[in-house]
């Protein structure tokens, strides 16, 4: 009001601007507060509903068809476009993929893993603190093994970096599915099931010979 008011020559002129712009006015505050914003956990309680997640139904629409995991479009850009199927060891018959390196790695899991697929919103309830917001984490892929089940991300290479140097949004999203993992870990310990490992795998890391065990060893996160 004050910074207005020494620019105005008197309150009509500056309640004309308040009313005709408030909300972008509002808005730019918010934006600014958020920037600083900061909040103390005192912790949190970790409550189990059931001992299982069924998985979430998903529905796709396509361009063209069905194509085989295999297959990349011409301008990779594109990609998300496109629906893949044919799978053997997915739990969908039907996923899309965001990037080329994600295609790449589904590649790895179908020659590897026993299950994998792609989650959907709601499919784990993980959310991570953005400014004042709370947006849900989707992570790219789950993956059963015999020994563990993966929770695994890929980023650009510049992004995983970053995130091991400052608090990025990638480092938000991997501190609270670190969390989730090492809480489903132990409740898997105490049924005899077994336990859950997230990765962050940088993109220049992933190529159709690559192995999950390689991954495994040298992107694990642990809180």
């Amino acid at each position: 009001m004050t910074h207005f008011s020494r620019k105005q020559p008197d309150d009509a002129a500056v309640h004309n601007i308040l009313g005709n712009h408030g909300r972008a006015i509002a808005e730019n505050i918010h934006l600014q507060m958020a920037k600083h914003y900061e909040e103390d956990s005192a912790g949190s309680e970790v409550i189990v509903s059931q001992g299982f997640m069924p998985l979430k139904p998903c529905a796709f629409t396509a361009k063209d068809d069905v194509k085989p995991l295999h297959w990349t479009p011409d301008d990779k850009r594109t990609i998300g476009q496109y629906v893949y199927g044919g799978f053997q060891r997915c739990a969908f018959a039907f996923q899309k993929f965001h990037s080329d390196t994600e295609r790449i790695l589904a590649t790895v899991l179908e020659r590897e893993a026993r299950r994998w697929f792609r989650p959907v919103s709601g499919q784990f309830n993980i959310y991570y603190r953005a400014g004042v917001n709370q947006p849900e984490y989707i992570p790219d892929f789950v993956v059963a093994l015999d020994d563990v089940t993966l929770m695994i991300e890929t980023k650009k290479a510049k992004e995983v970096a970053e995130a091991q140097e400052s608090e990025t949004e990638v480092k938000a999203k991997a501190d609270q599915a670190v969390i989730w993992c090492k809480n489903a870990s132990a409740y898997a310990a105490k049924v005899g099931g077994k336990p859950w490992v997230y990765l962050l795998i940088p993109h220049d890391a992933v190529a159709p010979n690559v192995t999950l065990s390689a991954l495994r060893v040298r992107f694990r996160l642990i809180e």
